[in-house]
């Protein structure tokens, strides 16, 4: 595998830590402002509008220059978001920094993964996008309760230096090891947006921003819940956040093995799966040894819907699946701050720590309906109309092309 790979998997490992551990941190950064931890999950809500923003805007403005420059000032962007988190001297400034953050994230991604594809033969496509993805996934393994023990030793700020420095780490690799190569040609904005008139992919992206913002409701106010219900020391968090990340990586294997064979049965059995854990959570949060299993099955079971999600977007939307494939990058994001936002009024309403875990298993029992709703409509079609079976072109053929350059991407977020 090129070394380009390694650049891009650093990159893609700087975002998704910056992206999660705030969570781990919570606490520590409303007690340092002064505000709520309500108020504080605002800065998991603004990353995450800020990706469902950033994502398409930064996508069409990539077409403008050369991927690589892109992917430079992608970088260029998410370390200033960083050190301005840093530095904040009051709260909104923290939220600004957050959010210049995000806009990088949806976009490094996207075009990460098309010239990741790029940099190999044609039977190697796959692998070498995985591989960038794997700094993601790996991320929420070693980075977030890394950033998380060190925030909690040395201060939050020193973990936001240090996510910096590894957007540093990250951009010089682009700049030294990513080639140059072309800007993409015979992009039509018309026609990608053409896809968001299929009431699958609508439906598809609805699955997402709920069924991952199930997840969200939970893991958003996993510190104050571990630590105030189920008795947990502050330090447990980070081997908390581990287990968590292991489960991620697990669920994120099993959606994918699983996903071209059996996409929709594998959708129902994970969503209904991950409701009635996140509804079990509420009980199981009030004991130690049951809380840390239960964490683990919610990052198995949250992350093992997302390849089959991404899939299905991706599929329903073959023709012109570049924006769109952005814009359920955006959409998982916009899962996290709708359930970050409705975990905090719970909160703040008096109900408990606990109280996000009904709002978590609410959402991902209404990505289960509107997955069954999916279902049905596809079938009703294929049995009134078996030609449309073959209507919607596989992501597997679509190919990597200029115009089509993330057909064949696995999302791993």
């Amino acid at each position: 595998m090129p070394l380009a790979l390694l650049a891009l998997a650093i990159g893609a490992f700087g975002i998704g830590t910056t992206e999660f551990v705030i969570m781990g941190l919570l606490p520590d950064v409303a007690a340092d402002f002064q505000v709520s931890i309500p108020t504080a999950g605002f800065l998991v809500t603004g990353y995450a509008l800020g990706v469902v923003l950033g994502a398409p805007l930064m996508t069409v403005l990539g077409t403008r220059v050369t991927r690589k420059r892109m992917l430079m000032l992608l970088m260029g962007l998410f370390i200033v978001g960083n050190v301005v988190s840093a530095l904040a001297p009051v709260f909104g400034v923290m939220l600004a920094g957050r959010v210049i953050a995000s806009l990088a994230h949806g976009a490094f991604f996207g075009i990460g993964s098309v010239v990741a594809a790029d940099l190999v033969a044609p039977e190697k496509r796959a692998g070498a996008i995985a591989m960038m993805f794997t700094g993601l996934t790996v991320a929420n393994v070693v980075g977030v309760p890394l950033g998380t023990f060190i925030g909690q030793n040395l201060g939050w700020r020193v973990t936001f230096f240090v996510v910096a420095g590894l957007g540093v780490l990250g951009l010089l690799g682009v700049a030294k090891l990513v080639p140059e190569q072309p800007k993409a040609q015979g992009v039509r904005i018309s026609h990608e947006l053409a896809a968001f008139r299929n009431v699958q992919v609508l439906l598809a992206m609805a699955m997402t921003v709920l069924g991952f913002g199930g997840v969200f409701a939970a893991i958003t106010y996993i510190t104050p819940m571990m630590t105030d219900t189920a008795g947990f020391a502050t330090s447990s968090v980070t081997w908390l956040l581990v287990l968590f990340g292991l489960g991620m990586v697990g669920g994120n294997l099993l959606g994918g093995k699983f996903a071209d064979r059996h996409l929709m049965p594998m959708l129902y059995v994970s969503l209904g799966a991950l409701a009635t854990v996140l509804a079990l959570f509420t009980v199981t949060a009030h004991n130690k040894i049951a809380a840390a299993v239960t964490i683990v099955l919610i990052g198995a079971l949250g992350f093992a819907t997302v390849p089959p999600l991404q899939k299905r977007v991706l599929d329903q939307a073959a023709g012109a699946p570049t924006l769109a494939s952005a814009v359920n990058i955006g959409a998982f994001n916009l899962g996290n701050a709708l359930s970050a936002w409705l975990g905090g009024i719970v909160i703040a309403a008096g109900f408990g720590y606990t109280a996000p875990n009904w709002v978590g298993a609410a959402l991902a029992a209404s990505a289960l309906l509107l997955a069954v709703i999916s279902g049905s409509i596809e079938r009703r079609t294929f049995a009134g109309d078996p030609a449309a079976a073959h209507a919607s072109v596989p992501v597997a053929d679509a190919g990597l092309s200029e115009s089509t350059p993330t057909a064949s991407v696995p999302m791993a977020r």
